[in-house]
C-alpha cells in the first residue's frame, strides 16, 4: 500500500527509533529457525540502535553465528496497540570494540536505562549496534511503506564539535535549565508535566526523558557546531515561552 502524499514516513520511522526503549529482536537459531526476544534499546548520535547483550543469552549466541537481525520498535501506546505505529528495522549486528565508541554507547544507553548500570560492566556483557539497511513502517491506513537507510541514519561527519560537547551540554541543561527542558516537553512536543531531562543531543535534535517515557524534539535546522546548538536551544526555550525569537546573527 503506497503511503499518503502528506505523510513523512522517514520522519515517523526516525522518531520511533529515537523514542524506543524496548524492541523485539529477531535472530536466527542454529537450525535456521527464527527466534524473537525482548531487548532494551537506545541510539547512537546518528540514530543507529544500540543493544546491551549478554554472551549467555540465546540471541547473542545466534548473532555470533549469523549477524542478520530484525528489530521491531513501536510507539508503546496504551489501548489498541495495533493502532499505533511500528517499524521493523532490518540489518545486522556489530559488536562494539573501540574504546571511544563503547564509551559513547555506554553513556547514551545508561541515560535511557539507568537500571542497566549494575551489569553493564560485567565481562559477559557487550554493546552492539544494529546496522540498519532498511525499515518497514506500519503507521495506519495508507501509511505502510519501506524506508531506506539513507533516510534513517543521520550523517554526523560534519558535526564533531556538537558530538564532543554532547555530554557537557546535557549535564549543563539538566543542572541549570530544567525549567526550559520541561517547556520543551510540554509546549513543543505536547507532553504532560513530568520530571523531564535531556538524555542526548545530536545535530538534528535532542531526546528527553521522564520516568520511562522518551520523546524526541527535532531542531528547526541542523546544528553543526556548539554555537549553533546553543542558539537553537535558546530559540526553542523562547518559542516554548511564547516569546518572539530574534534571528541568529
Amino acid at each position: 500500500m503506497p503511503p499518503s502524499t502528506t505523510f513523512d514516513a522517514p520522519a515517523a520511522t526516525r522518531r520511533l527509533m529515537r523514542e524506543a526503549r524496548f524492541g523485539a529482536l529477531a535472530t536466527l537459531d542454529a537450525d535456521g529457525g527464527p527466534y524473537a526476544s525482548l531487548v532494551q534499546v537506545a541510539t547512537l548520535p546518528d540514530g543507529t540502535p544500540i543493544l546491551l547483550l549478554s554472551d549467555l543469552a540465546r540471541h547473542t549466541r545466534n548473532v555470533a553465528r549469523d549477524r542478520r537481525v530484525s528489530l521491531l520498535v513501536d510507539e508503546r501506546r496504551t489501548g489498541d496497540e495495533l493502532q499505533g505505529a511500528r517499524a521493523g528495522l532490518i540489518g545486522w549486528t556489530v559488536r562494539l570494540s573501540q574504546a571511544d565508541e563503547v564509551e559513547i554507547a555506554r553513556r547514551r544507553f545508561l541515560a535511557r536505562h539507568p537500571d542497566a548500570a549494575g551489569f553493564a560492566g560485567f565481562a559477559d556483557f557487550a554493546f552492539y549496534r544494529v546496522e540498519v539497511s532498511s525499515a518497514h513502517l506500519v503507521a495506519g491506513f495508507g501509511r505502510i511503506t519501506d524506508v531506506t537507510r539513507d533516510d534513517l541514519i543521520l550523517d554526523i561527519s560534519d558535526a564533531g564539535e556538537v558530538l564532543a560537547a554532547e555530554e557537557s551540554t546535557v549535564a549543563h541543561m539538566n543542572e541549570d535549565h530544567r525549567d526550559a527542558i520541561e517547556l520543551y516537553a510540554m509546549q513543543l512536543i505536547g507532553t504532560g508535566p513530568g520530571d523531564w531531562r535531556l538524555i542526548g543531543i545530536d545535530p538534528a535534535g535532542c531526546d528527553l526523558m521522564s520516568g520511562t517515557e522518551v520523546r524526541r524534539l527535532d531542531f528547526p535546522r541542523r546544528a553543526t557546531n556548539a554555537r549553533i546548538m546553543r542558539e537553537i536551544l535558546v530559540e526553542l526555550a523562547a518559542k516554548a515561552r511564547g516569546a518572539p525569537v530574534d534571528s541568529p546573527q
